[in-house]
């Protein structure tokens, strides 16, 4: 393996920035593959994003991920610099210099050339609300989570759910007063699931570049320098300025399984992308000892229960809280269980060794499949931790209506968002085809 030399941490450094999947290229792609690559770039201006290149051997998460990032970033009413401080305050809390180039970058093509640079510095920005947004995202770091109350989501978009909303981002972003007695994030109600959203996305989608990426986003590392960052940001800015219309990315999950969408966005885009991003991504479980219907080991219970204790603060560089629960794992269950687990949790300390220890001859598609469950497991923590209700038992919307609730399908037979809204599947959807 060619390098530029080797991280300690993660073994040889590649010069390009696929680690350990041979990607579906944009004019090879079909089905799916070609339809998400077809939308990046329609609305991101280019088609060739590592990230999404990386995630192409497995359609469903790549187009998940996709409809994700495209409803809760790119799309909707809220500004987008200020979705932008989201992403990249959420980058650098996951240590995820990949996607921080990126975010930074991208904060340039929005126009506010300073607000990046004085992110990527580490400095706080002079705005209160980008200084408060970006507190809000870093916060797993740094142990400052402000959990929404239930009652907060209960009232919905009320005034008395965001008193003084606007007098709080002009002052900071401090809350004066939610009901329920918990401070909600600095944002307006109406733009909470954008925001939480983004949030979201970006736990995801930074723990799958830092598994599966090296840290270049350019040759050569030049995502350092700033006048590549800025010159960047102007070459993007015409597609990062435009105006996109909501719910475009939806047709490619239509026929995906999808189960309850989020409190948080429920009836919105974004609500849609995440319970289908939830189910694609929770399916790699599948490939554990313990994650297949017909039972088995308990590979995947360890790596729910490790996460599910997690506080949402950084892990100590020591080994113990991954060797301690593995340790009760039968020996040919523990690579998988210690690949998933790192992803979730670490993913910057995801080593060669790792993933060869697991691999043999698994497929791309397992290895993106695995350390999706790992991700979008640690993914569903946070938005606990962000929404203050533990998912296992927190009233849906429909309970807290005094509807039926709907429970969350098994993948191999439930049914896609158009079946269960008496839709035509293959009305404005994709067929399914694998590239």
């Amino acid at each position: 393996m060619s390098g530029y030399g080797d991280d300690p941490e993660r073994g040889p450094v590649m010069a390009g920035p696929f680690r350990y999947v041979t990607p579906v290229e944009p004019q090879n792609a079909t089905g799916r593959t070609a339809r998400v690559y077809g939308q990046l770039a329609e609305d991101f201006g280019m088609a060739r994003m590592a990230v999404f290149l990386t995630l192409s051997p497995s359609p469903e998460v790549q187009a998940a991920t996709w409809a994700m990032l495209r409803e809760s970033l790119l799309a909707g009413s809220a500004p987008r610099t200020d979705k932008e401080v989201v992403a990249l305050g959420v980058s650098m809390a996951n240590q995820c210099p990949f996607c921080v180039a990126a975010h930074t970058t991208l904060l340039h093509a929005t126009g506010d050339h300073r607000l990046a640079e004085t992110v990527a510095r580490g400095d706080t920005p002079a705005d209160p609300t980008h200084a408060a947004l970006l507190t809000w995202a870093k916060a797993p770091s740094e142990g400052t989570w402000h959990p929404v109350s239930q009652d907060a989501w209960d009232v919905g978009g009320q005034d008395a759910r965001h008193a003084g909303a606007q007098d709080a981002r002009q002052a900071g972003g401090q809350d004066a007063g939610p009901v329920g007695g918990a401070p909600a994030g600095p944002y307006p109600v109406e733009h909470a699931h954008e925001y939480i959203g983004t949030a979201l996305a970006f736990h995801f989608i930074n723990r799958m570049a830092s598994a599966l990426l090296t840290d270049n986003l350019m040759p050569a590392g030049l995502q350092r320098s700033r006048l590549v960052r800025s010159v960047g940001g102007r070459v993007m800015s015409r597609a990062v300025r435009r105006r996109l219309r909501v719910g475009t990315s939806l047709a490619l999950v239509a026929d995906l399984p999808a189960g309850p969408e989020p409190d948080w966005a429920a009836g919105t885009p974004v609500g849609a992308a995440y319970a289908a991003l939830e189910v694609a991504a929770t399916a790699g479980g599948e490939l554990l000892a313990g994650g297949a219907r017909d039972g088995g080991g308990d590979a995947r219970a360890v790596v729910v229960g490790v996460v599910e204790a997690w506080d949402g603060s950084p892990l100590p560089m020591d080994t113990a809280w991954l060797d301690g629960p593995l340790a009760a794992l039968p020996a040919d269950e523990r690579p998988g269980a210690r690949l998933a687990l790192l992803t979730a949790l670490a993913p910057y300390r995801v080593t060669d060794a790792d993933v060869a220890a697991w691999r043999g001859s698994k497929t791309d598609e397992d290895l993106v499949r695995l350390c999706a469950f790992g991700a979008i497991t640690a993914t569903k923590r946070v938005e606990a931790l962000i929404t203050a209700q533990e998912r296992a038992d927190a009233p849906t919307t429909a309970a807290r209506r005094g509807e039926a609730p709907t429970a969350v399908p098994e993948r191999a037979d439930a049914p896609t968002r158009a079946a269960r809204r008496g839709e035509d599947p293959s009305v404005e959807t994709i067929t399914g085809e694998r590239s």
